[in-house]
């Protein structure tokens, strides 16, 4: 299907679905959405950014500003992720306790202000990853009308740019709890660690950032494209300098680059592991 007819499709959904809330993060995909929303509902669109210290100070400015740039009202929620039980234990379904969360509050808010559907921006090259959060969002029913009209990243970007979005080109973000091994203890000083020294990295002019917290070690994920100036002496050392000076002792460079869900390889070597070993013990008992 061509993106004007998946654009068509995006704008029947959004009229069958009514006056809607959007889950918003400023992103390019909920910004996408709203502005979408708001060509079809107008003011009938609220956007709602729930703030938390597992989001990266920089997304919730950005997410002021885009809301301000659309013309849409924005509503700021508070809640502390850390809070939530169980996650900050950070098990494989970390996501999904904390989108449960995140959604009854925003689906709480737009029921008080007179909104029967909530969307999020959850696109169709989703299903490709690890997403224990879709889950939460499927339960609590949660509209993702990017996902239904089969728009992916890259239709997004184009038609953001077509739209003339301020975030048609804006690098994905993921929250910073995302920056765990899972199993590895979520702490407020790790995260201002972490928000720190990405912030610091991206005024480098890295133009994607990535820094996954390992303890006392901080391995960067930086685009391929960009580990030339990263090992260049003076990049090199006043980056090593704002990582020291974030929090962290050691500093590596991942030799892979940057790449989305990097830590759920870990969850797919596991499943890996026990088909094997399930496989395996049914050999022998053959």
């Amino acid at each position: 299907m061509k993106r004007i007819q998946k654009l068509r499709m995006l704008e029947k959904i959004i009229r069958s679905l009514g006056p809607m809330a959007v889950a918003f993060s400023g992103g390019v995909d909920s910004a996408f959405l709203a502005a979408v929303a708001g060509r079809i509902w107008g003011g009938r669109t609220l956007l709602i950014t729930v703030v938390s210290p597992i989001h990266p100070r920089s997304e919730i400015r950005s997410a002021r500003v885009v809301a301000r740039e659309l013309g849409l009202p924005l509503v700021v929620m508070r809640l502390d992720a850390l809070r939530i039980p169980g996650f900050a234990l950070n098990p494989p379904n970390r996501c999904y306790l904390c989108k449960k969360a995140v959604f009854s509050k925003i689906i709480a808010l737009a029921r008080r202000r007179g909104f029967e559907t909530v969307a999020d921006g959850t696109n169709a090259d989703d299903a490709s990853d690890y997403r224990p959060g879709k889950k939460a969002a499927d339960e609590l029913g949660i509209a993702s009308p990017l996902r239904q009209a089969g728009l992916g990243k890259e239709d997004i970007r184009a038609l953001s740019r077509a739209m003339k979005l301020p975030t048609a080109d804006k690098p994905s973000m993921a929250c910073l709890a995302s920056r765990f091994p899972y199993g590895s203890m979520i702490t407020r000083k790790a995260l201002r660690a972490l928000d720190d020294a990405e912030e610091a990295l991206r005024r480098l002019g890295f133009s994607q950032v990535r820094v996954r917290c390992h303890g006392e070690v901080a391995r960067v994920e930086i685009p391929q494209q960009e580990m030339d100036r990263m090992v260049s002496p003076d990049i090199r050392r006043r980056a090593a300098a704002a990582l020291r000076k974030a929090g962290f002792s050691y500093a590596s460079l991942d030799l892979d680059g940057y790449r989305t869900g990097s830590m759920n390889a870990l969850i797919r070597r596991s499943r890996l592991v026990r088909r094997s070993c399930v496989a395996a013990g049914r050999q022998r008992k053959g």
